[in-house]
């Protein structure tokens, strides 16, 4: 999808063709090379490690607020590993447990109080001021 989004915005370059018409199904090492040749190719360079994990965070928190995702979910990614930077970061990772056991601890053994409290910060943390060059 990234690619279909990066055509429709007008990067059209050979290796994004490619990317959008990859299955995704296809190699992971196939997906990675031709994603990293149509970043090149657009003169886009690759955000290091920290700035990717906090627009993962973003976008699960958006996907959290939509909806599209469950509260398992945010322990499976070992989101506690994010080096976060804003008070909207901040807020939701103090949220999530590191694991499952953890989650009892996190939630106070009142679920329904954290999971109100869970999406109240990701709502934050979405409407807040982007991240990265050039924000």
């Amino acid at each position: 999808m990234i690619a279909a989004e990066a055509l429709a915005a007008g990067l059209d370059t050979p290796a994004w063709c490619e990317l959008a018409g990859l299955s995704r199904n296809a190699e992971v090492r196939d997906i990675r090379d031709a994603f990293e040749q149509a970043l090149a190719e657009s003169a886009i360079e690759l955000p290091d490690r920290g700035l990717a994990r906090r627009h993962a965070l973003r976008r699960m928190a958006a996907r959290l607020v939509a909806g599209g995702t469950t509260l398992a979910d945010l322990v499976t990614e070992h989101w506690w590993e994010t080096e976060v930077e804003t008070a909207a970061e901040q807020s939701f990772m103090a949220l999530i447990p590191q694991c499952d056991c953890c989650i009892e601890y996190t939630t106070g053994f009142d679920r329904q109080t954290w999971e109100a409290q869970l999406r109240n910060a990701a709502l934050a943390l979405t409407s807040s001021a982007p991240i990265g060059p050039g924000c």
